[in-house]
């Protein structure tokens, strides 16, 4: 009877990790962010905006991840077969994949904003 408890645990734990997964929803990045040397002043407010709402959504999007992360970690991996382990381990790499690849993309979206802020001021100051 112990050898089904690690299979158990792990069938649970790859079930709310694989539900958790498919309830995260990676966010659409804004479209585009102006030529801030060109920009109007309506159309930086409407990029600050996107990025905003980009941010808050990318940020819910890595909570999720996160939970799915602790979700795939066992809580005494002594207990797992030598191949749950190896699936456990997977499954946590592809998440801080995951998570990797998004925090990059976030700060390239926001590094670019910003670049095209500190274009727009500079045409924009007197």
């Amino acid at each position: 009877m112990k050898a089904w408890i690690p299979l158990m645990l792990l069938v649970s734990v790859l079930g709310s990790v694989a539900h958790a997964q498919s309830t995260c929803t990676y966010p659409r990045a804004p479209d585009a962010i102006p030529d801030g040397a060109t920009a109007t002043k309506e159309q930086m407010i409407a990029a600050k905006n996107d990025v905003n709402r980009y941010n808050t959504d990318m940020n819910a999007y890595l909570d999720c991840i996160k939970q799915a992360l602790d979700a795939a970690t066992p809580k005494d991996p002594s207990k797992l077969s030598a191949d749950e382990k190896k699936k456990a381990l997977d499954q946590e790499k592809m998440l801080t994949q995951k998570n990797n690849s998004a925090v990059d993309e976030l700060q390239a979206v926001v590094g670019r904003f910003n670049e095209q802020l500190k274009a727009y001021k500079a045409a924009h100051t007197p």
